[in-house]
């Protein structure tokens, strides 16, 4: 059963998601007396609670109850969110709370949030009490010959027990602050006052958490239990992504998250200004903001996600300068970008023809590269019936008509910075490349199950095709990849495998659902996950992502940004496979070829082999649970960890201006180099295979 994707039952939201916001340790100041507000939970928070509980059990894709491991495993994302290094609470205030680990559940069944209201007054108690000595330790005199290390790995991190324990942790965090801001030239008394300025500003953020705040944090910790796309939006937050909506993100274009006290990158958008720019990267960590040419560096370490955004935000043509610490690195540098508003056309697919090779006729190969940063598709001119609407597949289609008059010999469609977008747009750019046949299939939380294909006839493009893929390729680009190697049409290429988001969410409105009247009022929203994707061969595109033909090394491979890489992801799984009928353009032989081919020139790569040098710093990095706080080995060991950076500060300082459709670098090279070794086999008979493969009917 076929149709349209238009007519699903309920609207769908194909990003990469919404992160949690985490609220991290930092060091205070004491914290003046709780808000009132914040004394007990509210009348109207009873009704999210059970409106919530309710759309979890009618709604979520796992048809999963509302039981003891959900309750579980909120608990532990709540005191993580509050105090993930394990700095404020004693254990034995972890032993009092975890008691009540199998009964969070029956309470939110109820509409009893008190717990959340004990958990975090307990919490700013512990905070007032550990920064009372903060003005005392920030004075000492530290000794930094000493051989000691502070932990910072969260889970080899352990709770105090008594309050010495508590004391020396901090006298340590704090060493660790000074070493810090000593590497970026701050010292002696500017670097207490920093300090100093951060705590109090901290401490004031805390003492300002309104209830709604609260709210979001605890049901969110609860919902995530299902998944971790699954959360609740306080009424505040949902008026600020309707705001942010209506905006067409104006700003920076960077999708960003909390993590342990850090502001971290988790996407740049095609298209923005950071996009633009080229030096802001996924795994970055923005410490400080300034507004202007000259505004003062705001410190942002431990600040609320909300108003980090805030100060980035702004009117496009103004400029805002980040302090941001690299992922791969520790220096902290200054970007300057100029704020804009992205604009349809920033996403839109570009085009280049590259000449390289040489044919035995003597004359060189044509690769027609395709970039495409998402699937777009003007939904308001579609509504409007419009027949001439913008998309993606009425634009890469013209492009492909341009490749056949030019005689293109194969295409590379470069999906590395897409997240997704349209999942029509999705299908119908699959079907330029396929004959009729399904390309995705959906389940819902009924189970059941239904294909959605390509009607048109015919190829617009049938010659050699090549995806590239990365970590970053998510969602609808995951769909797309997929079909494209079940039905043996084309040779993935990139990072080991995509993202792996297979998951579709929807956004409902609490007051919309509890009250059918005009204009209801807010009490939020919950983005929930109803559905999951499938590739035409029956296998979920979850966890997994699609695994490429012909892996490249990359450090982006190694990320943490991943749907592994999150908390409680809907697991793998698989359905019937839907009816479909392979082509003869790739197989087994073809793929061990071209996998040995590359290596064997990447072995002789001095690109490469800096590459390969460069990941394994990375993960040697990644994998160290202590830091030094002897200042000579601090400073040695960041002095190996930058030494291999010059190449890449000149490719970031080179990075500014209009990208480039495609590159022209060792790794591209690499990737049209494996294009031409893709155009050979085919025509080599050793390595044809003339027989199709038919799928399996559900």
């Amino acid at each position: 059963m076929t149709k349209s994707i238009l007519a699903s039952r309920k609207p769908s939201f194909f990003a990469l998601g919404v992160a949690f916001l985490v609220i991290s340790s930092a060091l205070l100041l004491p914290l003046r007396e709780t808000p009132a507000d914040l004394e007990g939970p509210r009348a109207s928070d009873r009704q999210v609670a059970l409106v919530v509980t309710a759309l979890l059990n009618q709604e979520h894709l796992l048809n999963k109850p509302l039981d003891d491991e959900i309750s579980e495993r909120a608990i532990k994302t709540f005191l993580k969110g509050l105090d993930p290094m394990k700095v404020y609470f004693y254990q034995s205030d972890i032993d009092e709370f975890m008691q009540q680990s199998k009964s969070i559940d029956d309470s939110i069944r109820r509409g009893d949030l008190s717990f959340a209201y004990e958990v975090f007054n307990r919490f700013l108690k512990r905070v007032d009490e550990r920064v009372e000595l903060i003005d005392v330790l920030l004075e000492q005199n530290h000794d930094f010959g000493v051989d000691e290390e502070m932990v910072t790995d969260r889970d080899e991190a352990t709770y105090a027990k008594t309050p010495a324990e508590a004391l020396d942790r901090w006298r340590k965090r704090i060493k660790y602050d000074l070493l810090v801001l000593k590497s970026d030239d701050i010292e002696g008394q500017e670097a207490i006052d920093r300090l100093k300025r951060r705590y109090i500003s901290y401490a004031k953020r805390m003492n300002q958490l309104k209830s709604d705040d609260l709210l979001e944090m605890y049901l969110s910790a609860v919902t995530t239990g299902f998944d971790p796309h699954t959360t609740y939006m306080s009424p505040s937050s949902l008026e600020n992504f309707h705001i942010s909506m209506k905006l067409k993100l104006e700003g920076i274009g960077a999708a960003l998250m909390m993590d342990d006290g850090y502001t971290e990158v988790t996407k740049v958008i095609p298209g923005g200004a950071a996009d633009k720019d080229g030096r802001l990267q996924p795994e970055d960590r923005i410490v400080s903001v300034g507004q202007g040419a000259d505004g003062e560096m705001v410190d942002v370490i431990d600040m609320n996600l909300n108003d980090v955004v805030k100060l980035i935000r702004g009117k496009a043509g103004t400029v805002v300068r980040l302090g941001v610490k690299p992922a791969d690195g520790n220096d902290t540098e200054i970007y300057d970008i100029t704020r804009a508003k992205i604009e349809l056309k920033d996403s839109e697919a570009r085009s280049e023809i590259i000449t390289t090779g040489e044919k035995t006729d003597g004359s060189e190969y044509k690769i027609g590269v395709i970039d495409l940063p998402s699937f777009y598709m003007d939904m308001n001119a579609a509504r409007q019936g419009i027949t001439d609407y913008k998309s993606t597949t009425r634009d890469v289609r013209r492009i492909l008509e341009d490749f056949k008059k030019n005689g293109v010999d194969a295409v590379v469609l470069d999906l590395t910075r897409n997240g997704g977008g349209s999942l029509t747009e999705a299908i119908n750019l699959t079907g330029l490349f396929i004959d009729e046949g399904p390309v995705v299939q959906v389940k819902d939380s009924d189970n059941r199950v239904q294909h959605y294909d390509d009607l048109e006839t015919g190829m617009v493009w049938d010659g050699p095709l090549v995806v590239m893929t990365s970590k970053f390729s998510a969602s609808a680009s995951e769909i797309l990849a997929g079909a494209i190697q079940d039905y043996g049409r084309g040779i993935i290429v990139g990072d080991t495998a995509t993202h792996g988001k297979g998951t579709v969410q929807s956004l409902l409105d609490l007051g919309n659902q509890l009250f059918n009247v005009p204009n209801p009022p807010n009490l939020g929203a919950l983005k929930i996950t109803m559905q999951q994707f499938y590739r035409p061969n029956g296998e979920s595109t979850q966890k997994r992502g699609v695994v490429v033909d012909v892996p490249m090394p990359s450090l982006t491979t190694h990320m943490d940004v991943g749907e592994t890489d999150l908390d409680y992801p809907v697991n793998f799984d698989e359905v019937k496979p839907a009816p479909f009928t392979k082509v003869d353009d790739v197989n087994k032989a073809v793929v061990k070829e071209l996998i040995e081919r590359s290596k064997s020139r990447r072995q002789d790569s001095e690109d490469f082999n800096k590459l390969e040098s460069r990941i394994k710093s990375y993960q040697d990095q990644k994998a160290k649970k202590y830091v030094t706080l002897n200042e000579e080995k601090f400073f040695k060991e960041r002095e190996e960890l930058d030494a291999n950076k010059e190449e890449e500060k000149e490719i970031k300082e080179q990075a500014g201006g209009e990208r480039p459709v495609f590159r022209r670098n060792y790794y591209n090279n690499e990737i049209l180099d494996v294009t031409l070794d893709y155009l050979n086999l085919l025509r080599d008979p050793n390595f044809a295979d003339a027989t199709q493969d038919v799928g399996a009917a559900p």
